[in-house]
C-alpha cells in the first residue's frame, strides 16, 4: 500500500544508499542517509526514505584536479559537455579545469567569460584555474579554485621566469592552492630539437634534467599550499622532500617511450624510458605520491596526424580511475594508496567536502565489481576524439555514479542531464 500524502513529513532522508562502502580504511555494509545532497547519517537499518541498494564495492567518487576541457576557444577538441560526461563515466564527479585556453585565464574578465561559457554545460561539479604570469597577482579572480604556474612552455601557455617579491607576496595573499607545470624554460630551450619524430626523440628534447631543475625552483619559492604537477621522474620527489606535494598521471605510471602510440602518446612532460617509468610506478605503489590526476588534454585526429607538428596531450579523465582499479584487482596496487591519491587527497587539496564517507560531505559515490575487469575499448569512450594510448589495457568501470545523492550514471548509462555546479555555488 502506498504512503499517504500526510505521511511524507516523516521521511527522514531524500534517499538512503545501501551497500559495502569504503569507510575508514575498509569495506563495510552500511546505509547512508542523504539530505540536500550531503551525507546526513551513516548507520544500519535507517528509516524514512527511498532506499537504493548498490551492488559490489562502493567508493566516494573521484576528484580530478588537472583537466583541459578546451572550453571556450577550442571546442572542436573537447567542451565542458563531452569532457564532464567522460569524467562521470570514469567515476569522477568533480574536475578542475586548467587556464591555458586559447585566450588564457589571466584576469577577472577572462575568468568571468569562461565561467559564463561553461557553467550551463557541466554534468559534474567543477572548479576553474587562473594562470599566474609573474605580474598579474592583483587581477586574478578570487573565484579561482587554484592558480597554475607554467615554469616552462606548453600548449597555450606563458612561461614564468623570475618572480618579483611583490608578486610572490600577492600570490600568497590570494590563499589559493598553487599547481606548477614543472619544466625549466631555459633547460627546454637548450635541448630544443627542430624535428622530433618519435616518443624517444620527444623525451630527449624535454629531458628529466628540465624537470629536476624546475623542482629546485619550486622548492625555493616557498609559496605554501602547492603541488608539482605530472611528475615524470622520481628524482623530483627527492628534491621536493615532501615540502611540496607531488602529482602523478596514469600515463607516466603505465606508459613509456617503447609504447606504440605514436603522436597519441606525445605529452609534456614526455613519457620516459622504461627504467624511469618503472621507478615512478614503484614510487606510486609505495605511497610516495600525494595525488593522481589525469592531465586530460584532448586534440583532434588532424592535430595528431604528423608527430613532429602534433601538439602534446592525451585524453585520460574517463580512464584514470578504471585503469588504477584494475591494478587494485590484480593486487599490484593497494586500495589505500589508490583511494588516497585518486579520491581523498585531491578533494582535500582543493578544500572541498568530497572524497570521504563522513556526515556533512557530499554524497558522491560510484560502485563497481572487481570481477568486471576487461580490456579498454577506446571506441566506447565519451571524449570528442576517443583515441587513447591506454587502448586494450585492463580497466574496471563504475556501474552507477551519484552526484550529490542523485544518480548521474545508472547501469553504465547516463540518466540525468547537466547537474554539475561551479564549486563556488555549492558553498
Amino acid at each position: 500500500m502506498g504512503r499517504s500524502p500526510g505521511s511524507l513529513k516523516y521521511m527522514a532522508f531524500d534517499i538512503i544508499l545501501s551497500g559495502k562502502f569504503y569507510f575508514r580504511g575498509d569495506f563495510r555494509q552500511l546505509e547512508i542517509g542523504v539530505n540536500n545532497g550531503k551525507i546526513a547519517k551513516i548507520g544500519k537499518n535507517l528509516k524514512g526514505g527511498i532506499r537504493k541498494e548498490l551492488e559490489g564495492a562502493i567508493l566516494p567518487a573521484g576528484t580530478d584536479t588537472h583537466v583541459h576541457f578546451r572550453d571556450p576557444g577550442e571546442t572542436q577538441k573537447e567542451d565542458f559537455k563531452s569532457g564532464s560526461i567522460s569524467a562521470a563515466f570514469g567515476g569522477t564527479t568533480t574536475v578542475f579545469d586548467m587556464p591555458n585556453n586559447k585566450v588564457p585565464i589571466l584576469d577577472y574578465a577572462a575568468f568571468d567569460d569562461k565561467l559564463h561559457s561553461v557553467q550551463n554545460r557541466a554534468y559534474v561539479d567543477f572548479g576553474l584555474y587562473s594562470m599566474f604570469t609573474g605580474n598579474n597577482s592583483q587581477i586574478i579572480d578570487q573565484r579561482s579554485s587554484s592558480i597554475k604556474i607554467y615554469l616552462g612552455g606548453s600548449t597555450n601557455t606563458l612561461p614564468v621566469g623570475d618572480i618579483p617579491e611583490k608578486e610572490l607576496n600577492g600570490l600568497r595573499e590570494l590563499k589559493k592552492p598553487v599547481v606548477f607545470h614543472g619544466e625549466d624554460a631555459d633547460c627546454l630551450a637548450a635541448h630544443k630539437r627542430d624535428d622530433v619524430r618519435t616518443l624517444g626523440e620527444h623525451e630527449l628534447s624535454r629531458p628529466e634534467l628540465c624537470e629536476t631543475e624546475s623542482a629546485k625552483t619550486i622548492l625555493g619559492l616557498e609559496i605554501g599550499h602547492s603541488l608539482m604537477g605530472h611528475i615524470s621522474t622520481p628524482e623530483s620527489l627527492d628534491i621536493l622532500q615532501g615540502k611540496v606535494l607531488g602529482e602523478v598521471t596514469p600515463h607516466h605510471l603505465l606508459l613509456n617511450t617503447n609504447s606504440e602510440s605514436g603522436s597519441w602518446g606525445k605529452v609534456n612532460p614526455p613519457l620516459r624510458g622504461r627504467n624511469t617509468q618503472e621507478k615512478i610506478l614503484q614510487a606510486y605503489l609505495d605511497g610516495k605520491f600525494d595525488l593522481l590526476s589525469s592531465d586530460h588534454a584532448p586534440h583532434t585526429e588532424h592535430d595528431k596526424e604528423e608527430f613532429s607538428h602534433a601538439p602534446s596531450g592525451i585524453i585520460g579523465v574517463e580512464t584514470r580511475i578504471p585503469l588504477l582499479l584494475a591494478l587494485v584487482q590484480k593486487k599490484v596496487l593497494s586500495m589505500e594508496v589508490f583511494y588516497n591519491t585518486a579520491i581523498r587527497n585531491p578533494a582535500g587539496f582543493m578544500g572541498i567536502k568530497k572524497g570521504l564517507v563522513e556526515v556533512g560531505y557530499y554524497a558522491d559515490f560510484f560502485n563497481f565489481r572487481f570481477s568486471d575487469i576487461k580490456k579498454l575499448n577506446q571506441e566506447r569512450l565519451h571524449s570528442k576524439t576517443p583515441v587513447s594510448p591506454f587502448n586494450e589495457l585492463p580497466v574496471i568501470f563504475p556501474e552507477n555514479v551519484t552526484l550529490r545523492g542523485e544518480f548521474l550514471i545508472e547501469g553504465m548509462e547516463l540518466v540525468e542531464d547537466r547537474m554539475g555546479k561551479h564549486l563556488i555555488d555549492l558553498k
